[in-house]
């Protein structure tokens, strides 16, 4: 496969449409993988409840310029995603798709628009697995000729960095996105990830890189103007130059490990337009990912006092019990009318930061952590 990766600089939304023509130029185009007639299905990245400005989401500009050139390349341009959950599960992600603008956004460009929550699932066997030998896959994604991501540059306090290959964690449901969660350990969370991307086989990626989010991503983090958009026919060759790009050891992501093992990718991919050096921006770091960042004896030694624990703000939580539906583990607890997570059952996976519409579950770390991250991006 072609794993070259353009990056062209774009510091406006006004100005996307042209940058992500250029980008595909550089590449080879749309006509390599769109035939006349392809249903092309556009996978953004729909997370949560937040408009365009917070960073959270695939910006709809971008979808309206993907869908508008999948027309012109003679594709039927569809654009679906299951969002993160908040309340119930068809209603999220409706609700999410109409706030991120996304859901104006494809259907003004004639595109046609699928809720993965809502349109359903198919149970596939995953050859080579190594943590899902078995998944549910929305039907969307099975239907579709052409896939092509569109993820949100951002930081993620799992898996330190999301991008393309994590995009497509949208494809599965609710409760096997909590069977991935419960596996705990980064590494083999990075695994699961990419036993669903081994099997969707995405054909393209075009990330959204105009302003992304720093810090504590993938929804509690900061906006951030990163002033890029990039493209590559491998999903795993973009996310290891993007997560180079904004300050990371690509080997350090625990999706780029898994993709690369399993021979997805290259460990260099050319990039073509601008230079990467050009470009590159210090994002700062998650604080939930500071564990991850340190030396691997040091983890060993240090598991125990190198903690970063999730726990709920009583004077911000409304009690929508989104952390709740969305706990793998059911470590949060209702008592005496507020929410409390049990440390003892958490994992500390932070799909309760991730998903709280509030901002109410925030991070309390270690002496040790303090001490180390201390002044540290």
């Amino acid at each position: 496969m072609n794993t070259k990766v353009s990056i062209v600089k774009c510091d406006d939304y006004s100005k996307a449409r042209d940058a992500i023509k250029e980008a595909l130029d550089l590449i080879g185009g749309l006509e390599k993988i769109i035939s006349p007639g392809n249903r092309v299905l556009l996978k953004p990245n729909v997370l949560a409840i937040k408009r365009p400005e917070a960073a959270v989401t695939t910006h709809p500009v971008i979808v309206s310029a993907m869908c508008e050139l999948v027309k012109e390349a003679g594709g039927i341009p569809i654009v679906g995603d299951g969002s993160g959950v908040t309340s119930s599960a068809s209603t999220a992600t409706a609700e999410a798709l109409r706030v991120s603008g996304i859901e104006e956004a494809a259907l003004t460009s004639g595109a046609e628009l699928i809720n993965f929550e809502t349109s359903g699932f198919v149970e596939v066997d995953i050859s080579g697995a190594k943590q899902f030998p078995r998944l549910h896959i929305a039907k969307a994604v099975l239907d579709a000729d052409v896939i092509i991501s569109l993820p949100k540059l951002k930081t993620h306090e799992l898996t330190l960095y999301t991008g393309a290959v994590k995009n497509f964690f949208g494809v599965i449901p609710r409760k096997d996105r909590k069977d991935a969660h419960f596996l705990e350990d980064r590494d083999r969370f990075g695994d699961a990830v990419v036993d669903i991307y081994s099997f969707v086989k995405p054909h393209l990626a075009v990330m959204d890189g105009i302003v992304g989010m720093e810090g504590d991503g993938p929804s509690a983090g900061t906006p951030i103007s990163s002033g890029v958009i990039m493209a590559s026919y491998d999903c795993v060759a973009l996310d290891v130059v993007a997560s180079e790009l904004i300050g990371f050891d690509p080997l350090q992501i625990p999706t780029n490990k898994a993709a690369l093992a399993r021979g997805f990718g290259t460990k260099k991919p050319e990039v073509v337009g601008t230079p990467l050096e050009k470009v590159k921006i210090q994002f700062k770091k998650p604080t939930g990912g500071a564990l991850a960042l340190m030396p691997p004896f040091f983890r060993r030694i240090l598991r125990k006092q190198f903690t970063v624990k999730p726990f709920i703000n009583t004077s911000i939580c409304t009690l929508c019990k989104a952390c709740v539906l969305n706990c793998s583990v059911d470590a949060i607890e209702e008592k005496n009318g507020s929410l409390k997570i049990n440390e003892d059952k958490c994992i500390q996976c932070y799909c309760c930061r991730e998903l709280c519409p509030s901002h109410a579950v925030e991070i309390k770390k270690s002496l040790l952590v303090r001490i180390v991250t201390r002044g540290k991006k």
